[in-house]
């Protein structure tokens, strides 16, 4: 990334500003996170690029993040997030996963081959809806594609008000059509699973090779994972590009406004049933398998969201135990701190 850039360059807006006592913005160095490893932070200032040190005492910080830095560059806190994505830690931990914040558009990148799920696609609007940060549908490899205006239908099925753009990652010219997004200080940040032309996207999108390319795998379309890192890019039509690893695994957690938001076909018909916690199974008054009876509403996507509903509930549900079992710890390990000492002002 360019080391000179201006704070509005790096997406800097009031609702950062806002946040500031005339004090704080004159003492303190405004920094945006561009990069993260696992115990080091990459920053971009006024002045250049630096790097923190990661420390227990930090809050949680992900890539996007504005940060405050003393005048020795040291971290002082964390600003108000604009956005974030967030998830359900991959595997059986029961952790939350930040992914990027202070993101003003989302790609939702998938190929039009094998590997094409409009399920997979519900799960990253759900993401973006829960953010309130505006999506796009890109899909890419249309030049391997005979019959792109299927995908295009397919995609629309789920929302006729979808922005979708069918693209050739490799030809600027086609690249091109997400200029409009891309602009100056707007920060873009681009989801989709393994092997759909990310990386190839990015390098186009940024005139330059900057993530690795593989060849998809021959016997099933998916690609090879070739993106381990999150990091901040500027773009050349001066908008910030957001990189994300490939994550095939996308487990949802209190994101119910944003499913229900993905799926508002289905949340305007459960307010018309007769039981306001209809299961949309058996229930009579119905409204939702009365819209499946008439062909009005496809089985696929109620079982996808339903599916997506129990999901992010069994997740919120399992992240507020463990919450609830760390605040107990902690008051647990005060007690015995303070009873500690209490005994040993008694000596």
């Amino acid at each position: 990334m360019n080391n000179q850039c201006s704070l509005s360059q790096l997406g800097w807006n009031q609702f950062f500003q806002q946040q500031l006592s005339l004090e704080e913005w004159e003492a303190f160095t405004l920094a945006r996170i561009v990069g993260q490893e696992r115990s080091l932070l990459h920053v971009l200032t006024n002045d250049g690029k630096q790097s923190l040190q990661v420390t227990p005492s930090m809050p949680m910080m992900t890539v996007g993040d504005w940060i405050c830095l003393d005048s020795k560059g040291r971290f002082h806190r964390l600003l108000d997030r604009l956005s974030l994505f967030s998830r359900k830690a991959a595997g059986t931990r029961v952790t939350t996963q930040l992914i990027a914040s202070n993101i003003d558009t989302v790609f939702v990148v998938c190929s039009m081959n094998m590997d094409f799920s409009l399920n997979r696609i519900e799960r990253y609007l759900s993401l973006a809806n829960e953010s309130g940060v505006e999506p796009v549908i890109v899909l890419t490899k249309v030049d391997c594609c005979n019959n792109p205006e299927d995908y295009v239908k397919q995609a629309h099925s789920l929302d006729p008000l979808l922005e979708i753009v069918t693209v050739n990652s490799l030809d600027s010219g086609s690249v091109g059509q997400l200029e409009s997004w891309c602009v100056s200080g707007k920060t873009i940040a681009l989801l989709g699973s393994s092997g759909v032309g990310k990386s190839t996207l990015i390098n186009t999108l940024l005139g330059e090779e900057i993530q690795r390319t593989n060849t998809i795998r021959g016997d099933d379309e998916k690609g090879r994972h070739t993106t381990s890192g999150r990091s901040l890019h500027p773009l050349q039509a001066g908008g910030l590009l957001l990189d994300t690893p490939g994550m095939r695994e996308l487990q949802l957690a209190d994101c119910e406004h944003g499913v229900e938001e993905t799926f508002s076909e289905i949340t305007e018909l459960s307010a018309q049933c007769k039981f306001a916690d209809c299961g949309h199974q058996s229930e009579p008054g119905c409204a939702v398998r009365a819209a499946i009876e008439n062909g009005s509403l496809d089985q696929r996507r109620l079982t996808s969201y339903l599916k997506l509903m129990r999901e992010q509930g069994f997740n919120k549900a399992s992240l507020a135990e463990k919450r609830a079992r760390d605040r107990a710890f902690g008051r647990y390990v005060r007690m015995v701190m303070d009873n500690k000492r209490k005994q040993e002002n008694d000596l």
